[in-house]
């Protein structure tokens, strides 16, 4: 499913990645906030934690740099919820496919410092534009220095090559003409700099596969929720451009409100839970038909995965998530949504998914 796809870059590896897109200097912006990330992120080429020091100082060299421009920057402009050129789902799929690999890659401690490093700088948003505090601006540009650093140089180049793919060329020029030209260029070549630190320590294997759980409760559940549910995943048309439009009546402030408490989740997920969630996801890519619906199988697996990974999270951060996204969707949303499928496969999936939930709770930390 593409939609689905998009959402399960899950949470704590996307955000890592994702957030970045207004963190860093490449003028692309992309479907959904991840393809400028993406282009931004696969720019910086790689290092350890080790040399953590380094790329906090070469950081505050690029906040000194780049934090006039980040000011300009308008991020609250609904630009970033669009397509960075022709609408291509199933395209733009496949370079949200890389950035699952390479968040699946990146180092688990790294990405959740990271996360917490963004939560953090949602705190100290002010002004119009929307721009975080400049202390802020530094540590996330350092946690994501190390989360790319983490991560070898193939996996990073393929997300920066799949999001030029989708990119048309005229985008870096627009979006640089909306900001001062000269601070601009000020804060990419100190980008350029930032991105040699990490490049001269990147690591150049990848970690070991994710350990997948096998016979518990989560997994069964899971597959009963998948009987009960596939037909109504096949219903939907997931190549729908309606996934990119804003929330109704809702301000970006509003919304990123709820987007933290997603972040505040996945930075308290099970790394290894979150890597095979990741996992489950690439390989649900790569069986989606014409239509971007995967296999049953692996729809099951991915139900799974994503069951056993709200599992290791306390039910009072699940529902944060719940309740805040509840306040910025109102019903108008739930009943376009409905019209559009079969409501007795709705239905039928509801009820699924009521039972799921129940078993992933009682398996809650």
């Amino acid at each position: 499913m593409v939609r689905g796809a998009r959402k399960a870059v899950a949470v704590g590896v996307a955000v890592a990645v994702a957030c970045s897109v207004q963190q860093h200097l490449n003028f692309v912006p992309g479907p959904r906030h991840a393809a400028p990330v993406a282009a931004a992120a696969a720019s910086m080429m790689m290092a350890p934690a080790a040399f953590a020091d380094e790329i906090g100082d070469a950081a505050k060299k690029l906040g000194d740099a780049s934090y006039s421009f980040a000011k300009e920057v308008d991020w609250n402009n609904g630009i970033f919820l669009q397509a960075p050129g022709k609408f291509q789902p199933l395209k733009a799929l496949k370079a949200i496919d890389k950035m699952i690999e390479m968040g699946a890659a990146a180092d688990p401690k790294l990405l959740k410092e990271a996360a917490e490093a963004h939560h953090k700088a949602i705190g100290s948003i002010s002004g119009p534009n929307g721009v975080t505090s400049r202390a802020d601006w530094d540590a996330v540009n350092a946690a994501l220095g190390r989360v790319v650093a983490s991560v070898p140089k193939a996996k990073v180049m393929a997300v920066y090559d799949s999001v030029k793919d989708i990119t048309d060329p005229k985008v870096p020029a627009y979006m640089k003409s909306l900001v001062n030209g000269p601070d601009a260029e000020k804060a990419y070549q100190e980008f350029l700099e930032f991105k040699d630190v990490v490049a001269k320590n990147q690591v150049t294997s990848a970690s070991a596969p994710a350990v997948v759980p096998s016979g518990d409760k989560i997994g069964v559940a899971a597959k009963a929720l998948s009987d009960a549910s596939y037909p109504f995943i096949k219903d939907i048309d997931w190549l729908s451009d309606i996934y990119l439009k804003p929330l109704p009546g809702k301000t970006a402030p509003q919304t990123l409100k709820a987007i933290d408490k997603m972040i505040v989740m996945g930075a308290k997920m099970d790394g290894n839970l979150l890597k095979a969630a990741a996992e489950a996801h690439h390989k649900a890519i790569g069986s989606i038909d014409a239509k971007g619906v995967t296999s049953a199988a692996d729809y099951e697996a991915v139900n799974a995965a994503l069951g056993r990974l709200v599992a290791s999270v306390p039910k009072s951060t699940v529902m944060d998530v719940y309740n805040s996204m509840a306040g910025i969707v109102d019903s108008t949303v739930t009943n376009n949504m409905f019209s559009k499928v079969n409501p007795l496969d709705a239905v039928a999936a509801a009820k699924g998914f009521y039972t799921f939930k129940d078993v992933v709770e009682a398996s809650q930390r």
